[in-house]
């Protein structure tokens, strides 16, 4: 049964050559100080079926199992094989592979398999904690099934031969606990210790040998666990009685120790190791091996079996293991051996690149989320030791991100800002682990992170107003124009959609339709320009987010006219039943008003200039009309033969591109003792009034050059004589003025003096060139003295405000 124990807010993966007491220290840590993630730990059997549940995560986490699969619940491996899934439907955690505790941990009394819970939207990580259980599983195994020793029959009793341990990959209760050897007279079984504690069985010589009596013995150890139920393993001991070999190899050493640097270059020398045989001859001669060894060990270390120079044979790699302990043999030519124990300790080197592994299944961040947002989560591991297995996590500077770190070798990718998808929708991280090795390695991972989009921002027309002109009487469904808007979001948050906004006046808002899709708009009724020449209405583009955005812009419409109407007759009237006469006297000259065809045109423009011609009279040369004014008037005067009623009629004209016309009738009565009225007596040939226009054109273009040229001379005249009496002086900029304009002085000395002399030449005002031409009379002359004097003397206060404040003072001598 399996047992949960919360260790809340800790999380780090157990190096698997830890004892249990460092284990101890880290939990106690853990608890004082805490880290940011919650942990669960179960504790369980290995060897269990696949399928099997190790317990119910979502429970012991304190989530809902709904939110496993919304949010994409999965359980990630730290540095090991897969060997456990999640079931997001119950929440059950399962074991996935078979779990072999001797595989996944060799010799640790403690093994542990860290596993990360990811969940997303927002990303949480929660630490899963597997403490595999040992099970006896495994049988004590001898090294060799058959153990040879030959011994002399002069042996002393008491003598003790060491044998071969067991080996049992089992821990604890579960590894080999006694050793039982077949009944027999001559030997006995006795358990001794080495060193580092380890239990091995020694072969006892109890009664004397006699090669004569029995040359061969056979007997039987039995290596038995201590498990439930108990497995052993069992070993054939051949023993040959031999003639006098007195003494037996002895090693200067119980155990050596000795250390090697990982990676060492095959051949490299580990150790030597040393036995004496105080026997002669052949029973002098010792050949040294290895009692046990691995399969993996034995093609990575060899020894000479002369010399006893142990050397690499192969890779040895600290990270696989960082001690071995060997048994060797030293064997005399008689058949005696002794033991010893070798240990290599493995000297750690930064071989090993860190290993970056991105635990969040996406990298996406929501632009706009709040700094601190959890990106991804980022596991760092080296598999060195030390300073060498000390790791710093690093990402560019240039980026609006951060790594924060609350747990070992786990970082946390979070913002370190705002994002805006719109300014860059994508960012490209690298991260570089570096360790702190000499010279330190280093890895890179690059990450890239999508920005995701939230509708923040509105739909943009391309115009805020926007006009539209459109011909009357058009059919309904013409098109009138296209309105554009464009939003920066993306996918549905930029998917704009058109209306006829509600801010639309209601009697216009039905005039136009508008594709909701591509911002079109037509025409929903016939227009009339002489109803209505101009509308406006609002369109609302508005974008797919949630909650919606939008943004309006105006139309307006502008009605443009069509010759559509004809010109209307308003004088004289054309009604049916009814005739209007003019009367006109007989006595009537050349160019009398004789009456005047008022009409109008409902057009505008060019369509509305009207335009009168006769197009039928009861005598073609007596009328004219004015071709603008549709006047009718006398081309000749009457005579006798002419009839008392005429008739003319009109053809009145627009100037549309396809004109229109109507005609007016006038009957024109000629009387006789009618006044003939001065007013109405006008000959407008229209050539002669054309003569008359260009005439008066002329004289005023004439008119107006000769005042230019006069003015232009004047103008003129009045510079030169402006550069006769004016000079500057070379070191001042100060104005000098004609005596014309100033009082005259006879000198202005460098102590500027001024000499008191009363009289003025008065002509005209300073800058007068440039405005009006007066010769003043005798008040004027009066007058323009004061103003000169006073002139004067301002000009005069200013100089002396300069020589005092030391500005140079140049003298001026106005003749």
């Amino acid at each position: 049964m399996s047992i949960i124990h919360l260790f809340p807010k800790a999380c780090l993966i157990m190096d698997q050559r830890l004892n249990f007491k460092p284990w101890l220290h880290f939990l106690l840590f853990c608890l004082l100080f805490g880290f940011s993630f919650g942990e669960v730990r179960y504790i369980l059997p290995e060897e269990m079926l696949r399928g099997s549940v190790i317990g119910n995560v979502a429970r012991d986490l304190a989530l809902k199992v709904t939110e496993l699969d919304a949010r994409r619940a999965r359980v990630v491996a730290e540095g090991t094989s897969q060997l456990c899934e999640l079931d997001t439907a119950s929440g059950n955690l399962l074991i996935s592979q078979r779990i072999d505790r001797e595989e996944l941990c060799v010799q640790v009394n403690v093994c542990i398999l860290q596993y990360q819970l990811l969940l997303e939207d927002p990303l949480q990580a929660y630490s899963i904690v597997l403490d595999i259980a040992d099970i006896n599983d495994n049988s004590p195994v001898f090294a060799a099934g058959e153990i040879r020793l030959d011994l002399v029959e002069s042996t002393v009793l008491g003598r003790r031969f060491p044998l071969e341990s067991a080996h049992d990959p089992d821990l604890g209760t579960n590894s080999v606990r006694e050793y039982k050897l077949s009944p027999n007279n001559h030997f006995a079984l006795e358990m001794s210790t080495q060193i580092n504690g380890n239990a091995y069985p020694e072969l006892v010589l109890k009664k004397a040998l006699d090669r004569e009596a029995q040359a061969e013995h056979v007997l039987k150890i039995n290596g038995i666990d201590g498990g439930n139920p108990v497995r052993s393993g069992t070993a054939s001991i051949h023993i040959r009685v031999l003639d006098a070999n007195d003494n037996v190899p002895v090693f200067s050493q119980r155990v050596y120790k000795a250390s090697v640097l990982e990676n060492s270059a095959i051949g490299t020398v580990i150790a030597t190791l040393n036995a004496t045989d105080s026997d002669e001859g052949v029973y002098g001669e010792i050949t040294y091996s290895f009692s046990h060894l691995s399969d993996k060990m034995g093609g990575v270390i060899e020894i000479n079996p002369l010399s006893g120079k142990v050397r690499l044979a192969g890779v040895i790699d600290y990270e696989e293991s960082s001690t071995h302990e060997l048994d060797v043999q030293a064997k005399d030519g008689g058949g005696q051996a002794s033991h010893c124990k070798l240990i290599i300790d493995v000297i750690d080197v930064n071989d090993n690149k860190p290993m970056i592994e991105v635990k969040s299944a996406s990298a996406n961040v929501v632009e706009g989320s709040k700094p601190g947002t959890m990106v991804a989560l980022i596991n760092v591991y080296d598999l060195d030791t030390g300073s060498s297995g000390r790791i710093t996590c690093t990402i560019p500077d240039n980026v609006p991100f951060k790594l924060v770190s609350e747990v070992k070798n786990y970082y946390m990718l979070v913002t370190d800002g705002i994002l805006d998808r719109e300014l860059q929708s994508e960012y490209t991280i690298t991260v570089t682990a570096t360790d702190a090795g000499s010279p330190p390695l280093s890895s890179v991972k690059v990450i890239t992170i999508l920005v995701l989009d939230i509708n923040d921002n509105r739909p943009t027309f391309t115009q805020s107003e926007c006009n539209a002109n459109i011909l009357e009487n058009q059919p309904v469904g013409t098109f009138v124009m296209k309105v554009k808007a464009v939003d920066i979001d993306n996918e549905s948050n930029a998917k704009i959609r058109y209306e006829i906004s509600k801010d639309t006046k209601s009697e216009v808002s039905s005039f136009l339709t508008i594709n909701a899709d591509t911002g079109e708009l037509f025409t929903s009724r016939l227009f009339d320009y002489e109803q209505s020449v101009h509308f406006q209405i609002k369109v609302t583009a508005r974008d797919g987010g949630d909650p919606p955005l939008f943004t309006t812009c105006t139309v307006n419409v502008f009605i443009m006219d069509q010759n559509d109407n004809a010109p209307a007759v308003l004088y004289p009237v054309q009604t049916t039943g009814f005739i209007g006469e003019d009367m006109v006297p007989i006595e009537a000259p050349r160019g009398y008003l004789v009456t005047k065809v008022v009409a109008v045109d409902a057009d505008s423009g060019h369509n509305a200039w009207l335009s009168y011609r006769i197009i039928k009279a009861t005598r073609p040369n007596l009328f004219m009309v004015g071709l603008h004014t549709g006047e009718i008037r006398t081309v000749r005067a009457f005579t006798e033969d002419d009839e008392a009623k005429q008739t003319v009629v009109v053809s009145i004209t627009d100037n549309g591109p396809e004109s229109l016309s109507a005609t007016a009738t006038v009957h024109v009565m000629i009387g006789d003792g009618l006044p003939v009225l001065n007013e109405l007596f006008e000959f407008a040939d229209e050539s002669q009034h054309n003569d008359n226009l260009t005439l008066y054109l002329i004289i005023a273009l004439t008119t107006v050059s000769s005042l230019l040229i006069m003015l232009i001379s004047g103008v003129f005249y009045f510079k030169l004589c402006r550069r006769s009496y004016a000079y500057r002086s070379t070191t001042d900029s100060l104005p000098v003025f004609p005596t014309t304009y100033l009082p005259p002085f006879t000198d202005i000395s460098r102590c500027g003096t001024l000499l008191k002399d009363e009289r003025y030449d008065s002509f005209l005002t300073t800058g007068s060139w440039r405005g009006d031409f007066r010769f003043g009379s005798s008040t004027d002359t009066d007058t323009l003295k004061q103003r000169s004097a006073a002139y004067q003397k301002n000009t005069l206060r200013q100089a002396s405000l300069k020589v005092r404040a030391g500005a140079p003072h140049p003298c001026y001598v106005i003749k």
